[in-house]
């Protein structure tokens, strides 16, 4: 019996890049706190906070290989998450401008057969990316968009804010929500086929 996969996560950008692979999945996303006691580094934290989103879902399954994934953005050694607010994004913007910084996505895999979790998988990847310097017009104009409101970093790089992206040293999917390589890679090793057949030319 093929098991269900399932992507634990409400991100249209982490469900867009899912789709983009071909494979049918659902999703049932987390509604697990991202809060996490004491001081972890940002690699810990991502693989923390994904794990508990996979393990919230996959208790509510029987069959499936259940998807959860987290990411932060880090600044010299500073944790930025999604903005609270317009004063908040700009704050981060600010920080960010002219600098280079870290982006890490944690992705867990959590494996359920008969109603119990059989096999899990943590992992995360890092990207190194760099934003030109931003004036406080550009800033305001951006964040007034709306578009930072809902992303770790306060910006998207498959949007708007690509405008002042220079260069990125890593995976491009892990930036915009998911590391499509690492999510192969994982899949691989519970065995869950993610090449699908293809047509013969006479199909």
């Amino acid at each position: 019996m093929q098991p269900e996969l399932v992507l634990a996560s409400g991100s249209p950008r982490r469900k867009e890049l899912l789709r983009s692979l071909g494979v049918p999945f659902s999703v049932h996303p987390s509604s697990v706190t991202e809060e996490v006691p004491g001081s972890p580094s940002p690699g810990e934290l991502v693989e923390i906070l994904a794990a508990k989103k996979a393990l919230a879902v996959a208790h509510t399954k029987r069959y499936a290989v259940v998807i959860g994934s987290d990411t932060v953005v880090s600044l010299e050694g500073d944790i930025l998450g999604k903005p609270a607010n317009h004063a908040d994004a700009v704050r981060i913007l600010e920080r960010l401008s002219g600098q280079a910084h870290q982006v890490y996505t944690g992705i867990t895999l959590v494996e359920v057969n008969e109603g119990k979790v059989r096999r899990r998988l943590i992992d995360h990847r890092v990207t190194e990316v760099m934003v030109r310097n931003m004036d406080r017009a550009e800033i305001e104009w951006y964040v007034s968009t709306g578009e930072p409101m809902d992303k770790a970093g306060a910006y998207g790089l498959q949007g708007i804010g690509s405008l002042w992206v220079d260069w990125i040293d890593g995976c491009y999917t892990n930036v915009v929500g998911m590391s499509l390589p690492l999510l192969y890679d994982m899949l691989k090793k519970m065995d869950y086929p993610v090449l699908y057949p293809l047509p013969t030319p006479e199909q």
